[in-house]
């Protein structure tokens, strides 16, 4: 069955086939959310400080941080190759990537503010942004593109991201003030 996105053109998003498949728009993709996952996974340091954290007893286990990620960041970036390969004018793409970079970096910055700088309360604040990045994925993608998958594959990243300010504002809630605590060497 042909996805909506792609009739006409002979590729199925959901065949596993990949004849059809842009494999330079599927690298560019894969990189985004392999990049982001990879560095999310590097700057998170899970050491004592954060250990020490007063946390609410509703934060999932550490353990569940990694696949969930990889789960919401792989879905996201099927959105934004499905999104490259349906945006119909130059002008569309261009509003797909620029999406896809304001997402980049707001989600980059998240981990180095809050286990870098060990500033939860910048974080926080910063998670507002990247919940409007989000926001925007799941509501301009289907305008652009023309199709509504794009923004559903978004949906979960949106959950998370909404749990995770949740999270924070309690770390801060219970912790703060943070701005005398020494910054990681």
């Amino acid at each position: 069955m042909e996805h909506e996105a792609f009739k006409g053109n002979g590729i199925c998003a959901f065949s596993l086939y990949t004849g059809d498949m842009d494999w330079n728009t599927a690298l560019i993709a894969a990189a985004w959310a392999i990049i982001l996952g990879g560095a999310g996974g590097v700057l998170t340091d899970i050491g004592p400080w954060y250990r020490e954290l007063k946390k609410p007893h509703w934060q999932p286990p550490d353990w569940l941080f990694g696949p969930a990620w990889t789960i919401i960041l792989g879905l996201s970036g099927w959105s934004f190759y499905i999104s490259l390969m349906a945006a119909p004018s130059a002008e569309a793409r261009f509003v797909v990537y620029g999406l896809f970079a304001a997402n980049f970096l707001l989600h980059f910055l998240w981990s180095p503010l809050f286990f870098k700088l060990r500033r939860p309360d910048w974080a926080l604040a910063e998670n507002i942004f990247l919940w409007l990045s989000v926001t925007a994925l799941m509501v301009v993608l289907p305008r652009v593109t023309g199709d509504s998958f794009t923004g559903w594959l978004n949906v979960p990243y949106f959950i998370w991201v909404s749990f995770a300010f949740a999270l924070n504002g309690m770390i801060v809630k219970l912790n703060a003030p943070f701005g005398d605590r020494p910054a990681a060497a």
